[in-house]
C-alpha cells in the first residue's frame, strides 16, 4: 500500500488544472487484472472519471468513491510534496490524506474483496472522480446518469471515524449598484461601496437573527457570511458598482432553491429599507448541497462496527462542517457514509500527512463494510 500511495502522490493531479487522466490510467492498470470492467468518462481534456465494476453474483451494488485531484502544493514544505516521505509514523505528501490516502486504501480493499469472492455477493464498484476540490464536476456528472448504487463509502480524511452528514454551500455573487461621479464631487453620484456597506450590515443581521438558528444535530448551524468584496475601477472615480461574494452554508434538510429565494428576499428587503439596488449576477461553483444518511440505516451501523473492530473507540456518527461528494451519491439513490484515514486539520496545508496506522486500518475497514453490505 505504501508503494501505491507513493506512486499516486507522484502523479501531479493538482486542481487546477486537474489532469486526473494519469491517475485514472494508473488505477486501470491496478484494477483490470483483478477482473474489474473498466469504464472511462473523459468529460474534458485530461478530466476523467473512472468506474471499475466487479459483478459477483446477485445482490446489492456497493461503491467505493473518492476523488483523484488534489489542491496545489503551495509553499512551505519540508520536503518535495510529490515524493512520499515517512517519518515518525507519518506519511507526508500532497494528497496523502486528501485524498490519495483513502484512494490507495480503497484500491487495497478492492484487491482484498476480489481475492475472496466467496465472502460476498453482489456488485462492487470503485468510482473515482475528478474535480472534487473545486466544483465536484466529476461526481455531479456521474450522479446525473442515475447509476444504480445501493450503498457507498466516500473517502475523505475523518481519522477513520464515521461521518453520515455534511453541510452544503451556495456562493452568490452580488452586485451593488451606485452612480459614478468625479471623486472631487461625490455629491453628484452614489458611492456603491458605501451602499455595499449597508448591505454588509443586513447580511450580518440575517445570519444572526435567522440563518444561524437553522441547526442539525451532527453538523451544527447554517451560516451566511461574506468572503470577498471588490469595488471601483479608478482612483478618482466614485464607484458605480461593488461586488461581494456571499458564502451560505446549508445544513441537511434545507432546500437549495428555498435558500436561493431567501437570499433574493434579503436583497429586496435592502431595497425596501433604503432604496439600495443590488442583484445576484452569478452563482459560483461549489461542491454541492447538504445531505445525510439517517443514523439508523444499516450502512451506518455496519460502518460503526467496522471502525470499532479496527481500534476506533469513538467512531461517531459525526457530521462534516464542509461539503463532499456524498451528496451526489445520495442524489443517485445510494445510502452512504464518509470514512477515511488522516485529518482535515492537515489537509490542504504544507506537510500534509496520513498516519501509517490509520492508513493501514482504512483498507480493512473499507473491506469489512463492503462485506457486511454485500452479505446477501
Amino acid at each position: 500500500m505504501k508503494r501505491e500511495l507513493a506512486e499516486l502522490v507522484a502523479i501531479r493531479s493538482e486542481n487546477p488544472p486537474g489532469r486526473e487522466y494519469d491517475v485514472a490510467l494508473y488505477l486501470r492498470e491496478a484494477l483490470a487484472p483483478l477482473g474489474f470492467e473498466i469504464a472511462f468518462d473523459e468529460f474534458r481534456p485530461g478530466r476523467v472519471n473512472i468506474e471499475a465494476r466487479l459483478v459477483n453474483g446477485p445482490g446489492p451494488v456497493f461503491a467505493f468513491n473518492t476523488h483523484m485531484d488534489v489542491v496545489p502544493a503551495g509553499e512551505g514544505w519540508s520536503s518535495d510534496p510529490f515524493v512520499l516521505r515517512e517519518s515518525e509514523g507519518r506519511l507526508y505528501g500532497r494528497g496523502a490524506c486528501d485524498c490519495k490516502g483513502p484512494l490507495a486504501a480503497m484500491l487495497e480493499a478492492a484487491r482484498l474483496l476480489a481475492a475472496d469472492r466467496a465472502s460476498w455477493s453482489g456488485t462492487l464498484l470503485a468510482v473515482f472522480v475528478a474535480d472534487e476540490e473545486i466544483a465536484s464536476e466529476g461526481a455531479k456528472l456521474y450522479a446525473a446518469r442515475r447509476p444504480k448504487i445501493d450503498f457507498a463509502i466516500v473517502g475523505e480524511p475523518t481519522s477513520n471515524t464515521v461521518y453520515s452528514a455534511h453541510k452544503g454551500s451556495l456562493r452568490p455573487l452580488v452586485r451593488v449598484h451606485g452612480v459614478p461621479a468625479h471623486s472631487g464631487s461625490p455629491h453628484l453620484g452614489e458611492n456603491a461601496i458605501y451602499r455595499a456597506g449597508e448591505l454588509l450590515a443586513l447580511v450580518a443581521e440575517t445570519h444572526e437573527n435567522d440563518v444561524r438558528h437553522r441547526t442539525h444535530p451532527l453538523v451544527g448551524g447554517a451560516s451566511l457570511t461574506v468572503t470577498r468584496i471588490h469595488g471601483g475601477h479608478a482612483d478618482n472615480v466614485l464607484p458605480g458598482a461593488c461586488e461581494m461574494l456571499l458564502d451560505r452554508r446549508l445544513v441537511p434538510g434545507e432546500d437549495e432553491q428555498a435558500v436561493k429565494a431567501d437570499i433574493a428576499a434579503m436583497l429586496r428587503r435592502a431595497h425596501e429599507r433604503t432604496g439600495l439596488r443590488a442583484e445576484i449576477v452569478d452563482w459560483k461553483p461549489t461542491t454541492g448541497g447538504a445531505t445525510e444518511t439517517a443514523p439508523d440505516r444499516p450502512i451506518v451501523a455496519a460502518s460503526l462496527a467496522a471502525c470499532r473492530a479496527h481500534g476506533i473507540a469513538e467512531p461517531g456518527p459525526f457530521g462534516f462542517q464542509g461539503a463532499c461528494d456524498l451528496v451526489h451519491f445520495r442524489a443517485a439513490g445510494a445510502e452512504g457514509v464518509v470514512i477515511g484515514p488522516g485529518s482535515l486539520a492537515v489537509a490542504h496545508k504544507a506537510d500534509e500527512f496520513v498516519p501509517v496506522g490509520e492508513f493501514a486500518a482504512a483498507s480493512l475497514i473499507y473491506r469489512d463494510i463492503a462485506r457486511a453490505m454485500l452479505a446477501g
